[in-house]
């Protein structure tokens, strides 16, 4: 990057903007000799009112599209000319700090840089004007289109609003109809629901017989289970009477037999003895 060649001045000896403004110039790209340097001329005569060539619009383009197109390229050539305004402000700040009366320089291009500000800033009041005006117009214009337009929908709003209310008219007839027709059948709807209302009573009640007749059937099953049960109860305790007695008949009759037994054996000793006895007794009368 080519560096930019400045007098030796002191920084001090200048004010705090413009030293600023130079310590931004110095850093930026530029020529090799800057203080030969001098900004693009512009003519203050040009005014960007005058639609350049190259801005008429094409054969395919429309008017509309032209002047959108035009109003564009006089907006960037404000803009140009704003920035090319500014850089020359530039250049010719940093020119003048190697100029003997740096502040009559420094006064002659901001007085410049202003008149040609002015000039910039009057011609863009115009286009701003000149666009207002044209969105102005296509407000007009479209508020135009929309009022012709509703007023060309008249006639069918019309037809569309007669057919409407002709439909809501049939709506409300059969809605009458309905209603009456509701009137006439109620005598009717008032006996079919009290038959209906009858019909359910007499269901309920069956089922309520039903239900009573099973909770009676199962009191019923209940006692006969119960009885069933005492009767085996007292079956089984027959049953065990009668084998205890019959135990206690077998117990006894074997104590009887047992006391005979033991009566006879009793006899049959004693029997015995006295047979002894009497042998006994006779053998010494024999001896004799």
């Amino acid at each position: 990057m080519p560096l930019i060649h400045l007098p030796n001045i002191r920084l001090s000896n200048l004010p705090a903007a413009a030293a600023v403004l130079l310590l931004c110039v110095t850093g930026a790209s530029a020529p090799r000799d800057a203080r030969a340097q001098s900004a693009k001329p512009i003519d203050a005569g040009t005014s960007v009112n005058v639609r350049p060539l190259d801005a008429a619009p094409s054969s395919e383009q429309n008017a509309d599209d032209a002047l959108k197109s035009g109003f564009a390229q006089r907006q960037k050539a404000l803009d140009q000319r704003t920035e090319e305004n500014n850089y020359r402000y530039g250049v010719k700040q940093h020119d003048c700090y190697s100029k003997f009366f740096v502040n009559h320089c420094l006064d002659n291009a901001r007085n410049e840089m202003r008149e040609t500000r002015q000039q910039i800033r009057q011609q863009q009041l115009a286009l701003d004007d000149e666009q207002r005006a044209e969105h102005a117009k296509e407000r007009d214009q479209q508020t135009a289109i929309k009022q012709a337009q509703y007023q060309a929908e008249a006639p069918q709003r019309a037809a569309n609003e007669q057919t409407s209310q002709k439909a809501f008219e049939d709506k409300q007839r059969q809605n009458a109809l309905a209603a009456a027709q509701r009137e006439a059948e109620a005598p009717q709807r008032a006996a079919s629901q009290k038959a209906y209302d009858q019909k359910q009573a007499d269901y309920q009640k069956k089922l309520d017989e039903a239900r009573a007749r099973g909770v009676q059937d199962a009191q019923q099953r209940d006692a006969k289970a119960q009885r069933f049960e005492q009767k085996q109860q007292e079956a089984a305790q027959h049953r065990a009477e009668v084998e205890a007695r019959q135990k206690e008949a077998a117990r006894k009759a074997q104590e009887k037999a047992q006391q005979q037994a033991q009566q006879q054996a009793q006899q049959q000793e004693q029997e015995r003895q006295e047979q002894l006895k009497t042998q006994q007794q006779q053998q010494p009368q024999q001896g004799k």
